[in-house]
């Protein structure tokens, strides 16, 4: 029972440390006379994703590879499907920033770049289908550059400096901030990987199953909110910029930092969420990218969030 207990005092002590380290690392950057562009590109889009990273990070210590795809394949899942379909039934998301609009096919690309260096049996024909630690470093470089772009291209993107913490606490507060948010980082991460491991084994489901679902939903709260209050306030080229950055993030810097740690065997059965992924990916590209509005329309996030609620049931029967 306390392990469970823990499992979800650990996405609190997760979210919270995410909050913490955003905070403290955001005034020491400003401190440091870090403008708050940089900082909401790099420091912020890093709080967001910190969960996905330090859950993979244990899991692939562990061992516990499937929570680890799971929780990178699901989030990415949770956050096109869910989050922008809810964004979208919020106020239509009218995008207009060419970073935003370039990141999308960047998304779908980053999904395909994963699908093509985990199948190497299915591609070779030979061999044993893995992200080994060699794919983790081509992830990382796809990462570097992916950064390198954001920072030129995210002057056109209007909004952006809000993302920055308005708190400017002292530098020894910041620095606590920096501490804590570490400490509930890697605290809750390993009571989320121990409780997803013991909640797999007690109802009979497998370890994907749980990253795909529970995992993947609890990680995913602040892309959650940080897009739903963007998209609240009409300003949709952060709450979709949001989304399609975490998607990036967790895919070349998460996948590629997790698999670097302990490489990742990739169990077949994981090309059905893949290809659902792709699929997704897709029909995002097509929405943004049909006609001249580069819009997703009320309707359509409607459809998003139906098509999330038949994933759930679809896996969930699967077992």
């Amino acid at each position: 029972m306390m392990t469970y207990l823990l499992f979800f005092i650990g996405f609190a002590a997760l979210i919270k440390g995410a909050d913490f380290l955003v905070d403290g690392a955001s005034s020491i950057a400003r401190k440091l006379n870090i403008s708050d562009l940089v900082i909401g590109l790099t420091v912020v889009a890093f709080g967001t994703s910190a969960p996905e990273l330090f859950v993979n990070i244990f899991a692939s210590a562990k061992g516990n590879t499937a929570i680890a795809i799971g929780n990178v394949i699901g989030s990415n899942l949770v956050n096109i499907l869910l989050i922008l379909g809810v964004s979208a039934v919020i106020i239509p998301l009218n995008v207009s920033g060419s970073v935003v609009m370039k990141g999308v096919p960047l998304g779908f690309l980053a999904v395909l770049t994963m699908g093509v260096l985990a199948n190497d049996k299915l591609i070779e024909k030979t061999g044993v289908s893995a992200l080994t630690r060699v794919d983790g470093i081509i992830l990382l470089f796809f990462f570097v550059i992916f950064l390198y772009y954001s920072f030129g291209a995210a002057r056109t993107v209007t909004g952006i400096d809000e993302l920055a913490p308005s708190k400017r606490p002292g530098i020894f507060l910041s620095i606590l901030f920096v501490i804590l948010g570490l400490i509930g980082l890697i605290v809750g991460g390993q009571w989320i990987v121990n409780g997803a491991v013991s909640l797999a084994q007690r109802i009979g489901a497998s370890q994907s199953l749980i990253g795909l679902t529970v995992v993947a939903v609890g990680t995913s709260l602040p892309e959650l909110a940080t897009s739903v209050v963007a998209a609240s306030k009409k300003n949709v080229d952060i709450a979709v910029g949001n989304v399609i950055g975490s998607n990036i993030f967790n895919i070349f810097f998460v996948l590629g930092i997790s698999s670097i740690v302990k490489p990742l065997p990739w169990i077949e059965g994981q090309n059905t969420e893949l290809g659902f992924l792709v699929i997704v990916s897709f029909l995002l590209f097509l929405f943004m990218f049909s006609g001249k509005r580069h819009t997703i329309d009320r309707w359509e996030g409607k459809l998003f969030i139906l098509l999330y609620g038949l994933y759930l049931a679809f896996i969930i029967f699967r077992g």
